[in-house]
């Protein structure tokens, strides 16, 4: 994997058709160039719960999951406290029992979770899976390297993301504003009062029918361009 700037990220993002697809490469690419690694899966924290933003086509299903139920397992530790994790052999680790069991029987036998600095993000990692024992014992140093690089790569698409989801906000934001005020039009035409007595009128039928004010307008618009009186607020 060479190192990528923002805008080729933004060039694959719109090549990839979303961060899901764009996140789904680096893993397989993961893989490809991390010597013993099967699978490989990305970890990050959001609204205060762990969750994998993307995993490779070898990753088996529920494996980062279970980590996530049990609250203890590689990728949770390495997210939660920055430190690398590394298991050369689950059937002899000691730690995570109930993790390690369920990994076992899934076929992987080591694993190496390396810690990224996601910016804005409260934890991370990246998660690289063998399914023989020490089998990702040589490639820790490439896993390393490729992790540093990645940091950058998923950076910059949860950047993204984030954009997107505010410019998304914003027009919610802006359409929910028009509504609003093309109400209070229909009621100051209709009622004859002032734009202050419609926004008031329209909240207290708001409030008092337990609807959203935007809703609750959006009808009232919806109703009078069907021709009806849309009711007396």
């Amino acid at each position: 994997m060479r190192p990528e700037t923002p805008e080729t990220l933004d060039q694959a993002m719109v090549r990839s058709q979303g961060l899901d697809t764009l996140l789904r490469d680096l893993t397989d690419r993961a893989v490809q160039e991390v010597p013993g690694a099967a699978a490989c899966s990305l970890t990050v924290r959001r609204a205060d719960r762990l969750m994998t933003l993307a995993g490779s086509s070898g990753l088996p299903s529920g494996l980062d999951l279970r980590q996530y139920e049990n609250g203890s397992g590689p990728c949770v530790d390495a997210a939660e406290t920055g430190t690398a994790q590394y298991a050369a052999d689950l059937a002899v680790e000691s730690r995570w029992p109930p993790y390690t069991a369920y990994a076992l029987a899934a076929g992987v036998r080591c694993v190496l979770a390396l810690p990224l600095p996601v910016e804005g993000e409260r934890g991370a990692a990246i998660n690289f899976y063998g399914v023989e024992p020490g089998a990702l014992g040589e490639g820790v140093p490439a896993a390393r390297a490729f992790a540093e690089r990645a940091t950058d790569a998923v950076d910059t698409a949860l950047r993204i993301e984030r954009q997107r989801q505010s410019a998304a906000d914003v027009r919610t934001a802006l359409l929910s504003r028009s509504v609003i005020d093309q109400a209070i039009g229909i009621l100051m035409a209709r009622e004859r009062v002032d734009a202050r007595i419609a926004l008031e009128r329209l909240r207290r039928a708001s409030q008092d029918a337990n609807v959203k004010l935007r809703d609750l307008c959006s009808d009232l618009v919806a109703r009078t361009a069907r021709g009806g009186s849309g009711g007396r607020q």
